[in-house]
Order: C-alpha cells, then sequence, then structure tokens
C-alpha cells in the first residue's frame, strides 16, 4: 500500500544491534527505509545482515548516549553523510531493579539519562533538522509503565512515563511544523530486558497470566505499530502513545 511505502527515506534508530530495535529497523527496512544504527557497542554485525539482506542501506554508528555532548555533532553527521534525516526513532533502553528506598543515586541517574534526557537531546536535534525540511517522523518509545508504576523499578516507570508526556509536548510545537511525533509503549517482550523476570518462574506465571494475550511478544510484532507511525499513513496522528501490549492494558 502506497501510503505505508518508505522508500527512499532515511530512519536512525537508537539501539537497532539487537531486541526491539532491531525489530523495528527491520520493519522499516521492508517497508523500503535505509538504517542509521546508533549503539553502544558498536556490534551491530546480525542487524547489518539483516538490513542489507533486504537491499537497503545500513549505516553504523557506535555512541554511548549518555555522552549527552556528542548527540548533536552524530545527528549532524548523519546529515552531512546522508543527505537526510526522515524518521528518528529513540529506543535505546536500560533497566535497574532495586527497592526504592534502596535504589541507588548513580543508577537513578544512569537510567533517567538513557531513558530520558538522551532522548529529548535525540528529539531537539532530530527536530532542527526536520523543521528546516518541512517534514519528519520522530517516534520514541514508552512502556507500559508509563500507565502504571511497576515494581524495584522507579527511576525506569517514572522516565517512561516523562517520556509520553515529552512526546505529547513536542507534538503541540511541531505539528503544525509538519513533524510527527508518536511513541510506541511495548508491553512485555522476549528480550534480555525480562530475562530476570522470566528466570523468576512465579513471576514469570504472574505476568502471562496477565497478560490476554498468554505470551511474551516477539520483536516482529512490533514492525507494524513503527511502519505506520513512520509513514504517510499517520499524517495526522500527533502526540499518541501507541500500546502494543498483547492487551496488558486492557486488564
Amino acid at each position: 500500500m502506497k501510503m505505508f511505502d518508505l522508500s527512499g527515506k532515511l530512519a536512525v534508530v537508537t539501539g537497532a544491534n539487537r531486541g526491539l530495535g532491531l525489530g523495528m529497523a527491520k520493519g522499516l527496512a521492508e517497508a523500503g527505509a535505509d538504517i542509521v544504527c546508533i549503539s553502544r557497542s558498536g556490534k551491530d554485525e546480525k542487524a547489518r545482515e539483516i538490513i542489507e539482506g533486504l537491499g537497503r542501506r545500513f549505516h553504523s554508528i557506535q555512541l554511548d548516549v549518555t555522552e549527552l555532548d556528542k548527540i548533536f555533532p552524530t545527528i549532524e553527521q548523519i546529515v552531512r553523510d546522508c543527505g537526510r534525516l526522515d524518521i528518528m526513532v529513540n529506543n535505546a533502553g536500560i533497566i535497574s531493579r532495586h527497592p526504592a528506598e534502596e535504589f541507588p543515586l548513580e543508577e537513578w541517574h544512569l537510567v533517567t539519562t538513557v531513558l530520558m534526557d538522551a532522548v529529548f537531546y535525540f528529539c531537539q536535534a532530530a527536530g532542527r533538522q526536520m523543521l528546516k525540511q518541512g517534514k519528519g517522523k520522530i517516534i520514541n518509545t514508552a512502556s507500559v509503565l508509563s500507565f502504571q508504576g511497576g515494581i524495584l523499578c522507579a527511576p525506569y516507570a517514572a522516565a517512561k512515563a516523562a517520556i509520553s508526556n515529552l512526546t505529547r509536548a513536542l507534538a503541540n510545537e511541531w505539528a503544525s511544523k509538519g513533524i510527527n511525533v508518536n511513541c510506541i509503549a511495548p508491553g512485555y517482550f522476549d528480550t534480555d530486558l525480562i530475562e530476570n523476570l522470566k528466570a523468576n518462574p512465579e513471576r514469570s506465571r504472574a505476568l502471562l497470566a496477565r497478560i490476554p494475550a498468554g505470551r511474551w511478544g516477539t520483536i516482529d510484532e512490533l514492525a507494524g505499530a513503527v511502519v505506520y507511525l513512520a509513514s504517510d499513513a499517520s499524517n495526522y496522528v500527533h502526540g499518541h502513545t501507541l500500546a502494543v501490549d498483547g492487551g496488558w492494558l486492557s486488564r
């Protein structure tokens, strides 16, 4: 369908080398977009193989997103090298679990820097370029914990709630200027972020029992949502948080 076609578009995806980011990058490439992968490790051989196997261009940038002062130069370099920036997907994530009364301050700062501060800087840097172009799509990664408090992950829940509202705030400013800012709120997907939950049989059973779909999500099941929000099909969608959660929030 033509409105979902991303041919000739350039998508920047943070954390596209694995997990949810890889699933989203693959979906965007399947729709026709070329991909720039920003990752801390720079180990993105699997992503490169998948994206190039689909006939798309793949560019790799190694960057720790906590180095906030490097975000603007990175986006500027991408625009110089590739000539455009059509889609910005803020996906890089981290989680740390401790009882709230014992949460180490340095871990609070690390989680909120990755999940909130870096996301704003990427939005700001990409937004400046998109304002020059007169159009663009920014997709942030929220969470079902944007709506709920969660357990043992106070900074994660706080930051993900902030991302949902940041998305609305940016949409209020940029919607009239041709930029769509939205976010996806994944539920429990089978990635390394939930390995500790899966390793706890009691907790795992309780979580699965609460998901109407009755299973963990797979990374490929984010493709439809990210392609929709990156495409012309969502041109009148602004400031929305789209849950992809197996029905979790319906319970």
